[in-house]
């Protein structure tokens, strides 16, 4: 039993009571999706232990009396898998918690992503989960939300420069396990295609492509080590890649959309994939399982963490959670093994 003179959280009372912290929350709201037989007994356990929200929380109390539940959301690219799959993760999540999306869309431009930031203040939302442009390198707009009392939630492309909230996958293990499943089929020149440095996961992915070299005494050879992050790209460097004289046997890339490319440029100079090159991309979306043969990749479960940039959010924003708590989830990936690397 809690004790009386301790400050309570709804994390106590789920646990006290058998129930998630979420169904407390929606009890202490008189969300009609809970029953009244647990409104009742949440009610009575937290008029009996005095239960309040933290001072924070408190503060929110009136904050949330000018702001809507509102939860706005930054993405890079709409069109992208791995992002909308992301924003279907939130909106389930967020309409779960009773709270509504606005949506922003960035197109990897830091300005644009400046003027979202802007706007969502002018909306009052409650808070923030955003993946941050490929530019962004100054990250003002986004202190000025915490300044504003608007927690953040990153995912997916974090800010290391500040010490907010954030939500990835566990890149540097999908790259690592992917590299080595290659090596595990023979492969033994393998080329890295990557994004952008100053991103955390292209660092990640990178690491764990070179670590798994590495640990099987492989020849590190950095002229494999190609800055590309797109199909385009992709097409346009590839060639000269497979015409030299020790050319890669294997390709892992950053994500689909760069593997699909390496792909198709490989069958169009007459290679076999994955007789002769093997391919592995990062994501797992709808084109993976569309070209031909269908890609050998890293699923990202991009649902997962939309679902979970919403959970962390919301717990702070009522209080399930103290405002001045980090929360640093990570997802797991796992490699989905398709025809285009060998067995």
């Amino acid at each position: 039993m809690t004790d009386h003179a301790t400050t309570i959280t709804m994390k106590d009372i789920a646990r006290e009571l058998g129930v998630s912290v979420a169904t407390v929350s929606r009890a202490l709201k008189d969300s009609p999706r809970i029953s009244e037989a647990i409104k009742n007994k949440v009610s009575a356990y937290a008029r009996e232990h005095n239960f309040y929200p933290n001072s924070m929380a408190e503060s929110l109390r009136h904050v949330r009396t000018r702001r809507a539940n509102l939860i706005g959301v930054i993405v890079p690219q709409i069109n992208h898998f791995y992002f909308s799959s992301i924003i279907a993760g939130v909106e389930d999540q967020a309409n779960a918690r009773g709270y509504s999306v606005v949506l922003g869309q960035s197109g990897e431009q830091y300005e644009e992503e400046v003027k979202i930031c802007e706007r969502f203040q002018r909306l009052r939302v409650g808070g923030v989960i955003v993946s941050q442009a490929k530019d962004t390198v100054n990250y003002d707009h986004f202190k000025s939300l915490i300044d504003n009392g608007i927690p953040l939630v990153f995912y997916d492309r974090i800010c290391t420069g500040i010490n907010t909230n954030r939500v990835v996958v566990d890149d540097y293990m999908g790259a690592y396990k992917a590299v080595e499943y290659l090596i595990s089929t023979g492969c033994r020149n393998i080329a890295f295609y990557g994004s952008p440095m100053q991103m955390e996961i292209s660092k990640n992915r990178y690491n764990g492509y070179r670590d798994a070299i590495q640990k099987h005494h492989l020849n590190v050879d950095p002229t494999l080590e190609v800055l590309c992050d797109n199909r385009t790209e992709a097409e346009r460097v590839t060639p000269e890649i497979l015409k030299r004289e020790k050319r890669p046997d294997a390709f892992f890339a950053v994500n689909d959309d760069t593997a699909i490319g390496i792909l198709y440029t490989a069958k169009r100079m007459g290679f076999r994939v994955p007789e002769d090159v093997s391919v592995c991309g990062f994501t797992n979306g709808d084109r993976a399982i569309s070209c031909d043969p269908m890609l050998t990749t890293v699923e990202q479960r991009g649902h997962k963490v939309g679902e979970e940039a919403v959970e962390t959010l919301v717990d702070h924003l009522e209080g399930v959670v103290p405002m001045d708590k980090v929360e640093k989830k990570v997802v797991k990936t796992r490699l989905v093994v398709r025809g285009t690397t060998r067995n």
